[in-house]
C-alpha cells in the first residue's frame, strides 16, 4: 500500500466517547502495520488527555461519529477535532460503522499473537469503545485504500482504562519489543503495570520545555541558534528511528530495567570503538524506508476488473516489487549487522544478536527470495536505476512475457538514448543530457552556453532551469509513451511471478516487524544517543544513575547540549530528597531562572529516555509525570485573561500531581497585584511541600525565600548577574537565600533614568528590605533547631544512596557530627 508521507505521521485515528466520559482511542499505523486501542476516563471538561494523545499521533486521519454523545458541560471528540486538530482530514463515519461486537472479531482475526494474549478475551466487554473505534477505522482504511488486511499479521497493542491517561500506546510498543528483545514476554505484565511504563507531559509541557519545536520556532535563522531538544538529537539515519526519538522524547521511560539496558549498551558502546563503528556502518546499509516496506506484506489489494487493472494496477505493482527489492537489501545487510553484534556483551545487544542474527528464518526468507529474484538486484534511489531494477527483478527465463516486455523497454530506453546522440550531433549540442524524473520521464538539459540564439524549433516544452534549459521534443515524447507502457507490463508481469513469494512472506511477517523495530531502536541508540556523546569530550557527560524512592541530585556544570538548547545559561546544579522536596529560585526578572528550569526538566528527559546526561554527576528518582507552569500569555480560544491561565495550569497541576512527579512552576502570580500573587504563590508552595513532590519554584519576589526559614525541606538558590559593560551581563546561581543588589534600579540606570529617581527609588527599597530582613532572621532564629536536624537529615539522604566505599561513608559521618556539634552545618 502507498504510503509517501516520510518523516511525518502515517496514523490513522478512531474516536469514540459515551456520556460516562470514557473515550475510547484507535490508532492505527500505515508504516509499520500496527494498531494500538486505548480507553480511557477523561477527567478534563477540556478533554486534556485526549488533546495529548491526538498531539502525540500528529494523525493524518481521524475518525469521528456525527452525532455529539459528550456529557454536559464538555466539547464532545467532534468539536474537538475541529478546534485542535484543524489542518487534519476529519472523516465523518455513520454511528453503525462503530460496532464493537465486528471490532472485537476483526481485532482477533487480524492480531499476530492469540486473544487472550492481548488480554480481549477478559477485557472486551469492559472496554467496548476502543473495540467499535477499531471496527470504524478498519473499515475506513480497507475502503479507502482498497485493501484486504491480512489475517493474523497485526501487532496490536491493547490497553485498557487508567486513572490518568499516562500511556501512549506506541511507546507501549516500542517498550514491548524491547523487553521482547530481553527475554521478557511482553504479556505477562496486567494492564495497571503496563500503564506505569512511560511518563506524560501535561498539554503545554511540551512546548513550555521546547523538547520538539523551539517557542518561537519562525524565528529560525542564521543569527538564532536556538534549537529544540529533538533537533539536537536528531542523527538517526531512518525515517523509523527519527520517529521514535520523537516518541521517546513526548513519553520517556519509567520502568529502571528498560533504561539500564540502554545505559548498559551506551557503556559498551562508548567503551567499544570497534563495536560502535562497525554498528554505524552497518545499519548504514539498510534502507532507511525499512520499517515502511512491512505494511505491503501484511495487505493485500482486492480483486478489480482487468480495465482497472490495465489501468491503475501498475503503480501498485511497482510498489509492491520496490518492497520486495527493499526487503532483500535489508535481507543482505544482515550478515553485516551480525559480524558487528558478534563478540557484544550487553544484555540488550546480546539478546539482539539471539532474536534476529541468529533467527533461521530470515536466511529462508533470503533463501527463497534468490529462487526468484536476480542476485544483482538492490534497492536504489536514482528514479531511472530504480525503474530498471524493478523492471529486471525477476529472474530471466521464468515468464515468456515478462521477457517480451523487458525487450521492449530495453528498445525504447535505447532509442531515447540514440535520439539524444543524433540531436547532440544535429544542432551542435555536445553537453546535451539526458536525465530522467518519475513525473516527466525522459526529458533534455541543455546547458545555456550552448545555445547560440534560439533553440530549433524540435525542441518543445522549453523551460529555464538555473543555469540550464530543460525540453523535450515530439520524438522524445512518443519515445517516452512506448517506454512507460513498457514498464507497466513489466510491473504487472513482475507482480504475477511474485505472487508464492509474496504469500511466503506474509506466514512469516511478524518476525520483519520485530526486525524493524530493533533497527530503528539500535539506530536511535547508535546514531543519536552514542553519536551525540562522541562528538564532546566523554567527560562531559555521565550515566545516571536510578532509583524508584532516592533523590534528584544533578551537578551539570557548564555543558555544550544545554547551551546549545538555549541561548542562556545558568550552571544547573539541584538536590532534591524526601528531606528537602522543594528548591525556590529567587531573583529577578532576565535573570536566567526559566532557563535553570527548563535545563533541569532536560536532564531528567535525556536521563529516562537512556542516554547519558551532560553532568558531572546524576542520582535521579524515576519521576512519572512533568508538570510545568511557565510563561505569560492570555488564551483566546478559552477566553481566559493572563491571570485565568496561570490559574487554570496551577489548578490542574495541584490536582494531578503525585508524590512521584516533577514540578516546575516559573512566576506564578505576576498577573495579578503583588498582594495577591504573593499570596497565591506561598500558598501554593504550602501545598506542593504537603504533597512531597519534587518542586522547583520559581519567582521574583524575593519575600518567599522565607519558606526556607520556616519549613526546613525548602532549599533556597538565587539567580543573580553581574554587570560587566553596559547591557552586558554574566548569570550566576548562588545557594541559599542572598539579597541581589537592586538589579531593577541598575538596569534602569543603564536604560537612562534620571541619578534623582534612581536615589528616590533606592531610599524607598532600602526601607522596605530592612523590615524584611528583620522579619527573616526572627524566623531563622525560631526554627534554628528543626533547620538542622533537616540538613543532618539530607546529608543522610544522601550517603544511603551513594556509591563510595565503606571507609568513606565512615569519615562522611564522622565529619557531619563534627558539623552538627559547631554548627557549621
Amino acid at each position: 500500500m502507498e504510503d509517501d508521507t516520510g518523516e511525518k505521521s502515517s496514523f490513522i485515528v478512531g474516536l469514540i466517547e459515551n456520556r460516562a466520559k470514557e473515550v475510547g482511542v484507535a490508532a492505527f499505523d500505515l508504516r509499520s502495520a500496527s494498531f494500538h486501542l486505548s480507553q480511557y476516563i477523561e477527567t478534563s471538561s477540556s478533554y486534556q488527555n485526549t488533546k495529548t494523545l491526538l498531539n502525540f499521533y500528529d494523525p493524518m486521519v481521524i475518525i469521528v461519529t456525527p452525532t455529539k454523545l459528550a456529557p454536559d458541560g464538555m466539547v464532545g471528540v467532534s468539536e474537538l477535532v475541529d478546534r485542535f486538530c484543524s489542518s487534519t482530514t476529519k472523516v465523518m463515519m455513520a454511528r453503525s460503522c462503530f460496532d464493537d461486537t465486528r471490532g472485537a472479531v476483526l481485532v482477533k482475526n487480524l492480531a499476530a499473537k492469540e486473544p487472550s494474549a492481548l488480554g480481549l478475551d477478559t477485557y472486551y466487554k469492559q472496554y467496548y469503545l476502543c473495540l467499535a473505534a477499531a471496527a470504524a477505522t478498519i473499515k475506513w482504511i480497507e475502503a479507502e485504500k482498497g485493501v484486504i488486511i491480512t489475517n493474523h499479521s497485526l501487532s496490536v497493542t491493547f490497553n485498557g482504562s487508567f486513572d490518568h491517561m499516562n500511556v501512549d500506546a506506541t511507546r507501549l510498543q516500542v517498550s514491548f519489543i524491547e523487553q521482547k528483545i530481553l527475554g521478557v514476554s511482553i504479556y505477562q505484565s496486567s494492564l495497571h503495570h503496563l500503564a506505569s511504563r512511560v511518563v506524560t507531559y501535561p498539554d503545554g509541557s511540551v512546548q513550555n520545555l521546547e523538547i520538539i519545536e523551539p517557542m518561537h520556532s519562525s524565528l529560525w535563522g542564521t543569527n538564532n541558534k536556538k534549537r529544540s531538544l529533538f533537533h539536537m538529537l536528531k542523527t538517526t539515519r531512518t525515517i523509523g528511528g527519527t520517529r521514535l526519538l520523537r516518541a521517546n522524547l513526548l513519553q520517556p521511560l519509567k520502568d529502571i530495567d528498560t533504561i539500564n539496558a540502554r545505559l548498559d549498551c551506551l557503556d559498551e558502546l562508548m567503551s567499544n570503538e570497534q563495536l560502535f563503528f562497525g554498528l554505524s556502518q552497518a545499519l548504514r546499509k539498510f534502507p532507511k524506508e525499512t520499517d515502511k516496506v512491512l505494511c505491503h506484506f501484511c495487505f493485500k489489494q482486492k480483486k478489480v476488473t482487468n480495465g482497472v487493472l490495465a489501468i491503475d494496477n501498475s503503480r501498485k505493482s511497482q510498489i509492491l516489487i520496490s518492497s520486495i527489492i527493499l526487503l532483500k537489501t535489508a535481507l543482505d545487510a544482515l550478515p553485516l549487522l551480525s559480524k558487528a553484534l558478534k563478540d557484544a556483551n550487553c544484555f540488550l545487544l546480546r539478546n539482539v544478536y539471539k532474536s534476529i542474527c541468529a533467527n533461521e528464518k530470515f536466511a529462508s526468507m533470503r533463501e527463497r527470495i534468490g529462487e526468484v529474484i536476480d542476485e544483482d538486484v538492490l534497492h536504489a534511489r536514482v528514479p531511472f536505476v530504480a525503474r530498471t531494477q524493478q523492471c529486471f527483478a525477476v529472474k530471466a527465463g521464468i515468464d515468456g512475457l515478462l521477457d517480451i516486455a523487458r525487450r521492449s523497454f530495453c528498445d525504447t530506453s535505447e532509442a531515447i538514448h540514440n535520439l539524444a546522440n543524433k540531436y547532440r550531433e544535429d544542432f551542435k549540442l555536445p553537453n546535451l543530457k539526458i536525465p530522467y524524473n518519475n513525473r516527466q520521464g525522459f526529458y533534455f538539459s541543455i546547458p545555456q552556453k550552448d545555445i547560440q540564439g534560439k533553440l530549433a524549433r524540435k525542441f518543445i516544452q522549453v523551460i529555464k532551469h538555473g543555469n540550464n534549459i530543460h525540453c523535450s521534443s515530439l520524438e522524445l515524447a512518443s519515445l517516452n509513451v512506448r517506454n512507460k507502457s513498457a514498464a507497466k507490463e513489466c510491473y504487472i508481469r513482475t507482480e504475477f511471478c511474485l505472487e508464492a513469494l509474496m504469500d511466503a512472506i506474509r506466514e512469516d511477517v511478524s518476525v520483519l516487524t520485530l526486525l524493524a523495530e530493533v533497527l530503528c531502536l539500535l539506530d536511535m541508540i547508535v546514531n543519536s544517543f552514542a553519536h551525540t556523546i562522541s562528538m564532546k569530550p566523554v567527560d562531559k557527560y555521565t550515566r545516571p544513575q536510578f532509583t524508584y524512592d532516592g533523590p534528584l541530585a544533578i551537578d551539570s556544570g557548564r555543558h555544550p547540549i544545554l547551551e546549545s538548547v538555549h541561548n542562556e545559561f545558568v550552571a544547573n546544579n539541584i538536590f532534591l530528597s524526601e528531606a528537602s522536596n522543594m528548591i525556590i529560585v529567587t531573583g529577578p526578572n532576565m535573570s536566567g531562572k526559566s532557563t535553570y528550569l527548563q535545563q533541569v526538566c532536560l536532564v531528567v528527559i535525556l536521563a529516562q529516555i537512556g542516554c547519558y546526561v551532560p553532568a558531572r554527576f546524576a542520582t535521579l528518582r524515576v519521576v512519572d509525570r512533568i508538570f510545568t507552569r511557565m510563561g505569560t500569555m492570555d488564551s483566546v480560544e478559552s477566553n481566559s485573561s493572563t491571570f485565568m491561565t496561570e490559574m487554570k495550569e496551577t489548578a490542574f497541576i495541584l490536582q494531578n500531581a503525585s508524590h512521584r512527579s516533577l514540578i516546575v512552576v516559573d512566576e506564578l502570580g505576576r498577573a495579578t497585584s503583588s498582594s495577591d500573587g504573593f499570596a497565591i504563590a506561598w500558598s501554593c508552595c504550602e501545598h506542593l511541600l504537603a504533597l512531597r513532590a519534587y518542586t522547583i519554584f520559581a519567582s521574583h519576589m524575593e519575600n518567599l525565600s522565607e519558606l526556607a526559614t520556616i519549613y526546613p525541606n525548602v532549599k533556597m538558590f538565587t539567580s543573580t548577574l553581574r554587570l560587566r559593560t553596559n547591557m552586558d551581563f554574566k548569570f550566576q546561581l548562588k545557594d541559599g537565600p542572598r539579597h541581589v543588589a537592586h538589579y531593577g534600579l541598575m538596569l534602569a540606570g543603564v536604560a537612562g533614568l534620571p541619578s534623582s529617581v534612581i536615589e528616590s527609588a533606592q531610599s524607598i527599597t532600602s526601607k522596605i528590605t530592612q523590615k524584611e530582613a528583620k522579619r527573616i532572621e526572627l524566623n531563622f532564629q525560631q526554627h534554628h533547631d528543626i533547620q538542622m536536624a533537616y540538613r543532618v537529615a539530607q546529608r543522610l539522604v544522601c550517603l544511603k544512596y551513594s556509591n563510595q566505599d565503606e571507609d568513606s561513608i565512615r569519615q562522611a559521618l564522622q565529619n557531619l557530627k563534627e558539623s552538627y556539634i559547631n554548627g557549621g552545618l
